[in-house]
């Protein structure tokens, strides 16, 4: 490896090999930084000499051999052949002797008359003094002799007597060869069967050091290992004793350590200082520039951990300081806080929860929620935890919301003990809202009003969380109106969501539709917020709050694209607990769409995102796998999801409501009819309580209705249906079509009649094709009592594929009883259209066979499309003509024509 790319310093290597057997001295020094592969280079020269038939003399110097006169010429000597050099004299004073340098000289200058001399000396800045006068004697005494002298040397460190570099470099046969590191063009050519990527990572992470970069290749999946950690300890080792004294100091100030910092930090001069750091980046351990540190954080993880852990945690709090006190960032000043465990200065914890923030914000989450948790510890008293314990819970829920909720039961508990005082609390509420869990936010703000926790003489600190409002965050999410600017949110009898709490803005206010008229302009003020929304701390309840809006307010067709590019950002950054609420979403407007099978995936997919299963927030996405497997007639699979833990304070959150209706589906699904009605009684309940009764979100009163049909309750079940038609949802399609649908059957067949064709049209209207099959279904069953079977039939298939599609199985036996296969017979014979058919019918054609497809006769087609009798008559005509069918019978059930709602 260490010859790569060193075509240029082989070819001169050969070349003074081959002068030197024709009787041309020469003298080469071989400069590097440690690691560069002076050593091998070296013994390169060696080999390549043996080759070509020359004496080599090996001899290394080390910084204990300095202390040993003649250290290395004693080396030099052992390889000579026996009687070839005289021998060295034992004395220092003796071996000092010009007389004694100008024999040694002369005894190799005759050993070269037989074979060239080749002198082989590494680490020339370890050499002893005398071995080095020796040397040079050697190099002035022996020019016309075949004698090549080789030596190496650090670039940035050199040995105590100046004078033999100094006369080496006068010598007329002097060669300088410097060893560069590798580029990465050079790392690239090495390595082509690695991607590009990879070879950038290796040479960002070795320096180029070609030492690095072997040990890098040694470790598994070269990733920096034990072998690099040794390899680091070595260059360093090699460095020389003053650098190493220093590299400490360097790796605890990190970005920080310029030479006036680490001189300070080690008490070193500033002049060491440079040095040290010039031979690190030299060899590749440190990039260049300011803020540079080491080339990959398993270097400097080599030298700390070698270090002592008291004197470690010493240098950080002095780095600490040192970087406080020159104005650094909170980022760089906490993370050596942390690593000193240091938090006695009264600015630590400010710095603390500044840098976690700032982390935060970039996606830092590790760096952001180890700060905080060291901030916790370093708390003094109840309320600064329960203050770091909630931005904690903030941060946790961008990957895990389950911990994140977990974080707050502490807090809570504190609060429960009247330790807590009043600046913690409306951070506390705000937490709670964002989760969904309203009764526990209200309670908070309740306590905050009736001024409990408040220490005796306790004031406000500068710089603590809350404002004036302590629900300063919650006014802040936006509600959607018609231009788009917040609004109040209203009660269904058109009152606001009261300030219940003595002025505050009540929890609920997070979860309310908007209040506005127009609510389609309120839907599209969503829409152009979500299309300039980007996924960052603060703007994730409002984007959840947007997606809501469009889902319940414009129809889920509108709102699943974008529920699922959220979802796919969330993804991409790893914000697994974003991710989980955007697929929540995304589930639950696949739900409301009919997509049965979607939802099911999409629901098990954001659970399984999930790092851990519980918490209230994950219950809206169990709901909508749990009412999916109910749709679809799989009430085991439904029971395996229910019978899982749920959190003790499951009512009083958003989220479980959602969780109370799906149990009660299954409920109604299993026969467990009571189960079933406590539940929707329980959402109607809270729903009121808390001003969110939406029929459009949570339709409790539908739903209660079809629990007491089945307990023979009709009476009760007409009243509550009623009353959903009076709520100020009444005229949303998809809550008229499940209110008509239902009523129906508590009415004569002619008036059943009546109503379901009003379902019909509504719920083919909202997009929910479950629901539609649903209707559908009724409606043929009517048509068959009303003594129309023809009719009946053909509803009666379209309503069976239509819920084929969704994947509700169970709802196809119910509406063909006994019937399997793909498809019923009477479709199956009559065949698909081709496209290019289909594609041939007018829009007028497209309307009035889609109406037909139906179960809408032809005097209802003609008063719906305000067109005669007559004229509807010969549209069918054509279509039968046009589509290659014998008549009604045979229109393809599957007649998705893709024309504009006009129902």
């Amino acid at each position: 490896m260490v010859l790569f790319r060193r075509a240029e310093e082989v070819s001169l290597l050969e070349k003074l090999i081959e002068g030197c057997g024709e009787g041309n001295s020469g003298l080469i020094l071989v400069e590097g930084a440690v690691g560069c592969g002076k050593s091998e280079f070296l013994e390169t020269v060696a080999v390549n000499a043996e080759k070509r038939g020359a004496l080599v003399l090996r001899g290394m110097g080390t910084a204990d051999e300095r202390r040993h006169p003649l250290g290395v010429l004693r080396q030099l000597t052992a390889d000579a052949p026996a009687g070839a050099l005289p021998a060295l004299p034992s004395s220092p004073a003796e071996a000092g002797r010009v007389g004694a340098m100008r024999e040694f000289a002369s005894a190799v200058r005759e050993l070269s008359t037989t074979a060239p001399v080749v002198i082989c000396v590494d680490d020339l800045h370890h050499v002893d003094e005398l071995s080095g006068r020796y040397l040079l004697h050697l190099t002035r005494g022996t020019r016309q002799a075949k004698v090549l002298l080789v030596v190496t040397e650090s670039v940035h460190e050199h040995g105590d007597d100046p004078l033999l570099r100094t006369e080496l470099l006068r010598l007329p046969h002097f060669v300088r060869l410097r060893l560069e590191r590798f580029t990465h063009e050079a790392v690239r050519a090495m390595l082509p069967e690695r991607p590009e990527g990879e070879t950038a990572r290796l040479h960002r992470a070795s320096g180029g050091n070609p030492l690095l970069l072997r040990a890098l290749l040694q470790d598994p999946a070269a990733r920096p290992g034990e072998a690099y950690a040794q390899a680091v300890r070595a260059c360093l080792h090699r460095c020389g004793p003053a650098t190493g004294e220093l590299t400490g100091a360097i790796a605890v100030l990190d970005s920080l350590a310029t030479a006036s910092f680490t001189a300070r930090l080690s008490g070193a001069t500033e002049t060491a200082a440079a040095r040290a750091l010039t031979a690190l980046a030299a060899a590749g351990l440190l990039t260049a520039g300011p803020g540079g540190g080491f080339c990959h954080p398993a270097a400097r993880d080599a030298v700390l951990e070698g270090m002592e852990p008291d004197a470690r945690r010493a240098l950080h709090r002095e780095a600490a300081l040192l970087a406080r006190a020159h104005g650094a960032p909170d980022t760089t000043v906490a993370a050596q806080l942390l690593a000193a465990h240091h938090t006695d200065e009264d600015w630590a914890l400010p710095v603390l929860r500044s840098a976690a923030d700032q982390h935060a914000a970039d996606g830092a989450l590790d760096e952001a929620t180890a700060l905080l948790r060291f901030a916790r510890e370093g708390c003094p008293d109840e309320t600064c935890r329960a203050e770091v314990s909630v931005r904690l819970s903030v941060v946790t829920g961008r990957t895990d919301p389950a911990a994140a909720e977990r974080r707050l039961a502490e807090p809570l508990a504190a609060l429960a003990a009247g330790r807590l005082e009043p600046r913690a609390l409306g951070p506390l509420a705000r937490a709670l809202a964002a989760q969904g869990r309203i009764d526990e936010s209200t309670e908070v703000l309740e306590r905050l009003a009736a001024g409990e926790g408040r220490h005796p003489g306790a004031e406000r600190r500068h710089g603590d969380i809350p404002g004036d409002d302590p629900l300063d965050g919650l006014s802040a999410f936006p509600q959607w109106g018609a231009t788009g600017r917040r609004c109040a949110p209203v009660e269904p009898g058109g009152h606001p969501v009261g300030r219940a709490v003595r002025g505050a803005v009540h929890p609920a206010a997070l979860w309310a539709l908007p209040a506005e008229a127009e609510e389609g302009a309120a839907a599209q003020a969503a829409e152009l917020f979500l299309r300039g929304a980007t996924l960052a701390e603060g703007m994730v309840e409002p984007t959840v709050q947007a997606l809501r809006t469009l889902l319940y307010l414009d129809g889920a067709e509108r709102a699943l694209p974008w529920c699922e590019a959220f979802a796919d950002q969330a993804a991409a950054r790893r914000a697994t607990g974003w991710q989980t609420a955007f697929a929540g979403l995304l589930a639950e407007a696949r739900l409301r769409l009919g997509d049965l099978t979607g939802a099911v995936a999409t629901a098990e997919s954001a659970l399984c995102a999930a790092p851990a299963r519980g918490g209230v927030q994950l219950c809206a996405v169990t709901a909508t796998l749990v009412r999916a497997y109910t749709a679809m007639g799989r009430p085991e699979a439904a029971a395996a999801v229910l019978s899982r833990p749920v959190p003790a304070q499951l009512t009083g959150s958003i989220h479980g409501l959602a969780y109370l209706r799906a149990r009660g589906h299954y409920a109604l699904a299993t026969s467990r009819f009571h189960a079933a009605l406590g539940d929707f009684l329980d959402i109607g309940r809270h729903m009121k309580r808390w001003g969110l009764d939406r029929p459009r979100v949570l339709p409790w009163r539908a739903d209660a209705a079809e629990a007491l049909f089945r307990l023979g309750e009709t009476h009760q079940a007409d009243r509550f249906l009623a009353d959903q038609l009076t709520t100020r949802d009444a005229n949303d399609p998809w809550v008229r079509g499940m209110s008509l649908r239902l009523r129906a059957s508590l009415r004569e067949p002619k008036e059943r009649q009546a109503m379901l064709t009003k379902a019909v049209d509504d719920l083919h209207r909202s997009g929910d094709q479950y629901e539609l099959a649903r209707a559908m279904g009724d409606f043929g069953q009517v048509l068959r009592v009303l003594g129309e079977p023809a009719r009946a039939a053909m509803v009666n298939r379209r309503a069976w594929h239509v819920a084929k599609e969704c994947g509700a199985d169970a709802l196809c036996v119910t509406i063909l009883p006994g019937h399997t296969g793909e498809a019923p017979e009477a479709a199956a014979a009559a065949g698909a259209p081709q496209a290019d058919l289909v594609a041939s019918l007018s829009e007028s054609e497209k309307r009035v066979a889609l109406l037909a497809v139906h179960g809408h006769t032809n005097r209802e087609i003609a008063q719906k499309l305000y067109i005669t009798v007559s004229t509807v008559e010969q549209h069918l005509t054509r279509v039968y003509r046009k589509l290659e069918i014998p008549g009604r019978q045979a229109l393809p059930v599957d007649f998705h024509l893709g024309v504009a709602e006009f129902i």
